[in-house]
């Protein structure tokens, strides 16, 4: 266990502004700042810092909390292993007892090290005097034209084509085969129940975070065999949709502009040929966190995918996704190879830049991927063209690009420009619905607490759920309040909230925090960042009202005991749920 006053030391010393700035650009609003929430996608800015409170909430999102819950949010990383990068900022020493007792069953600094040390095995192979090691550094060297001083930088390596040599190096330095298991290195064998080594007879490719640490292997077959590539699985140390290859090079690199890649090798010819900013998704078509993180380091990419059907899909996602998060896109179009890395051996790496320089605008590459698919001599076909043309621009949110991208394709369908507009803005208006309709849709799931993710009994008593989080917030927000639940008959417990979710609040709070000072840093410990979000968001909106009073929260505190007590009547007056009764009790019996 870390030490109360630790955790308090290490809060109170971080500079919560400070924190979130290494993660979004925050701009000041009154005494408060604010900017585009890195838990989802936005255009205009909802998330605020309060420096008063040391804390963040999202009106967009709902996320919420202090310097610990962000980042074990935007970090992936559990408590315990929160608070340490935290202390490690701000110069505090963390002593943490009983680790394995107290967090999940695999420590995440060990398992980064197991990984470092699977690394070092991978680079090693690859250097051996034998016939295995030697086809694998033809490829790199002789095939894919790497130098040795390119594979050191990536750390590349070669897992022999061995059931067990992998596992037999990392057991004699103490790791376990859970560990193994675990970390995606070993899988158990169906027949036998024995673990395995997952990449046998693969170059391999280390994932490095933007910290330094190997969270994670991408491996390639040196022939045709299939599958091409294996990933690392999500693990206690990496989640693939979170993460992208060769960010840790291109984040001081990329400003100006970041090449987004299909795959290892493009990354690493670019990288090679002078292109630092090159980084590539893990396995997968780009995702909303991906985007959310290349939209931290700039505010332009290049999109670099191979132009077949699957890359085009591919690429449509990701112009949808990154410019979601305000990131501006453009294509490449290569011609005379199948991917920046052909290209760069066939052409060099000036010839790629003249291609880099000229990469397509979205509307310039819908127009290439349209209009071929019709024969525009033909009216039907062309009328499809463009309603198709005619979806993409009213997809634009500006309306002075929308207005350029019109009087393009009128004068190229020989149309009146203003007879598109009008079909453009009927188009605009329907989506603009559909969004309305689709915004009141998600108000009303969260009114009623339908898919309500931290409290699922929310949606089945939504009245007193609301009730129960308006007297938590006001015991979140008053000592006094807390110090009433101390007393020799208190004035609440835990049997007068109905949802499980908040009785465990109510405890936590009753518990940890007491009826003197405190931090909601405190419960960190007992729960999730989605938690942590939402009781925050209980204090907020009653730090917003003006009345806070002894009555008020007497009042709210005789409502909720009230109703809890009558919806405790009505399901012991439903024969229903009376037989479930009768029947739970004989199982329990038996």
């Amino acid at each position: 266990m870390i030490p109360k006053e630790v955790i308090e030391e290490v809060v109170s010393r971080t500079d919560i502004v400070q924190l979130i700035s290494g993660y979004v650009t925050l701009k000041r609003a009154g005494s408060n700042m604010v900017g585009l929430c890195p838990f989802h996608s936005e255009r205009s800015p909802s998330f605020t810092v309060f420096q008063g409170t040391n804390s963040f909430y999202c009106f967009g999102c709902s996320a919420a909390g202090d310097a610990i819950s962000f980042v074990r949010r935007i970090e992936n990383l559990d408590y315990p292993d929160a608070v340490e990068f935290l202390a490690k900022r701000v110069g505090i020493t963390v002593v943490n007892t009983d680790v394995h007792e107290t967090r999940s069953r695999y420590d995440r600094k060990r398992m980064l090290e197991m990984n470092r040390e699977a690394a070092h095995f991978f680079h090693a192979e690859l250097f051996k005097d034998n016939a295995e090691a030697a086809a694998a550094r033809e490829y790199l060297f002789d095939k894919r034209a790497l130098s040795k001083a390119t594979v050191n930088h990536f750390g590349l390596g070669y897992a022999p084509n061995n059931f067990d040599a992998l596992l037999k190096h990392l057991r004699s330095l103490g790791y376990t085969d859970d560990e193994l298991v675990a970390g995606s290195l070993a899988k158990v064998s169906e027949k036998t129940g024995n673990p395995f080594s997952f990449f046998r007879g693969r170059v391999i490719f280390p994932v490095i975070d933007v910290t330094g640490n190997v969270i994670a292997f991408g491996a390639r077959v040196l022939d045709n065999s299939k599958p091409k590539y294996l990933n690392t699985g999500d693990t206690p140390v990496f989640k693939k949709t979170r993460n992208l290859f060769a960010l840790n090079f291109a984040r001081g690199e990329c400003a100006e502009r970041l090449i987004l890649c299909e795959g290892y090798m493009d990354v690493i010819a670019l990288h090679a040929a002078g292109f630092p900013q090159a980084v590539a998704t893990l396995g997968t078509a780009i995702t909303q966190d991906q985007a959310r993180i290349i939209s931290r380091y700039t505010k332009r990419v290049v999109i670099s995918y191979d132009m077949d059907e699957a890359g085009r899909n591919a690429a449509d996602k990701a112009m949808k996704l990154l410019e979601e998060v305000g990131v501006d896109v453009t294509l490449l179009r290569i011609k005379g190879a199948k991917d920046p890395d052909e290209f760069i051996r066939n052409s060099g790496a000036d010839a790629f830049r003249q291609v880099l320089e000229a990469s397509q605008s979205k509307f310039d590459y819908m127009l290439d991927r349209v209009l071929p698919k019709y024969d525009l001599t033909d009216p039907q076909e062309k009328i499809k063209a463009l309603a198709e043309l005619r979806e993409t621009i009213a997809g634009f949110s500006s309306s002075a690009e929308r207005e350029v991208y019109i009087g393009v394709v009128a004068d190229k369908f020989s149309i009146p420009a203003q007879s598109l507009r009008d079909d453009v803005n009927r188009a605009v208006a329907r989506r603009r619905r559909e969004y309305k309709k689709k915004e009141g849709e998600t108000l009303r799931q969260s009114i009623t607490g339908y898919q309500d993710r931290v409290n699922p009994e929310f949606s089945k008593t939504p009245g007193i759920a609301r009730t129960e989080e308006t007297v938590l917030g006001l015991l979140l927000l008053d000592p006094n309040y807390r110090a009433a639940l101390h007393k020799d008959q208190p004035v609440l417990t835990e049997d007068d909230f109905l949802t499980a979710f908040s009785r465990r609040v109510f405890t936590a709070v009753r518990d940890r925090i007491g009826d003197g000072d405190w931090e909601i840093s405190a419960l960190n410990e007992d729960f999730t960042p989605e938690e942590i979000g939402r009781i925050y968001a209980m204090r907020n909106r009653r730090m917003q009202l003006t009345d806070n009073g002894e009555k008020v929260f007497s009042d709210c505190v005789s409502a909720l005991k009230a109703a809890v007590a009558k919806e405790k009547t009505s399901e012991s007056d439903d024969p229903m749920a009376a037989l479930e009764q009768i029947l739970k009790n004989k199982r329990n019996d038996t």
